[in-house]
């Protein structure tokens, strides 16, 4: 992909950058990706966006792909766009609408960005007996546990557990996870060449630890998410479980005829 142009706009925001698949709406895939970028970006990031035409380049799509992107985002009131002045991300800009997937990866980090993460902890433990399927042979996996937070309110909205192959964790940088989620770690920064993501989401009642992390009722409704992640040869290479405050989280799915 092309650079975002900044000759013009040196203080524009650098959204990241984006692998288009070809059996998606490009446009969807780029409101995705670019919305991740917003809700991700760091506290100094410029609000100003480059222009359509440079988003556009950015990209690798035409600026009629590139404005519906936009009219998507500004709908949903992440961004707002003034003649002659230029588009600008809402200084308040946070997630307030489901998320839609139609199959994108980077649907599944825009709908995890935005929040803040601690990480509670991280190490190597023996692979637990539920997830011994997904990590024939091995003898260990290596755990991190995460506390996602409203980047506003602080109220607790979700805490996650990934497992990892050791291989695949050793030149993770815990510091990524606190700005990112997993998926975008394993893709952008540890190269993994993700395949596929299986997603299952259940309803299931806070046992103690969720309870507490969560600020919920002991035995009160969440959604307890699993997602299992391969990388191109067809091998796990991370296991996600995340619990979601069911007060605060909703999924929408939408199914292409096309």
């Amino acid at each position: 992909m092309n650079q975002v142009n900044e000759v013009n706009h040196t203080s524009a925001f650098a959204p990241d950058s984006l692998v288009l698949n070809r059996k998606l709406p490009l446009w969807y895939q780029v409101s995705q990706s670019l919305r991740a970028s917003i809700l991700g970006r760091p506290q100094d990031a410029s609000l100003r966006l480059p222009t359509e035409e440079q988003l556009a380049g950015h990209y690798g799509v035409s600026v009629l792909t590139m404005r519906q992107a936009l009219k998507e985002l500004e709908a949903e009131g992440l961004i707002s766009r003034h003649r002659r002045r230029g588009t600008f991300i809402e200084p308040r800009a946070r997630r307030v609408s489901p998320v839609r997937l139609l199959g994108s990866i980077d649907a599944i980090v825009a709908q995890q960005s935005g929040e803040r993460t601690t990480v509670l902890g991280h190490g190597p433990a023996a692979v637990p007996g539920d997830l011994a399927e997904y990590f024939p042979g091995c003898a260990e996996v290596v755990n991190y546990r995460r506390l996602r937070c409203d980047g506003e309110t602080g109220e607790p909205t979700n805490w996650a557990e990934n497992a990892l192959r050791p291989e695949t964790a050793e030149g993770l940088d815990v510091a990524d996870l606190e700005r990112w989620p997993m998926t975008k770690v394993l893709r952008d920064s540890l190269g993994v060449r993700i395949s596929r993501i299986t997603d299952t989401v259940e309803a299931r009642l806070a046992d103690p630890v969720t309870a507490d992390l969560l600020q919920v009722p002991l035995l009160s409704p969440i959604l307890h998410y699993t997602g299992v992640t391969y990388d191109e040869s067809g091998r796990v290479v991370d296991v996600a479980r995340i619990r979601y405050r069911g007060d605060r989280f909703s999924f929408s799915v939408t199914v292409e005829a096309h």
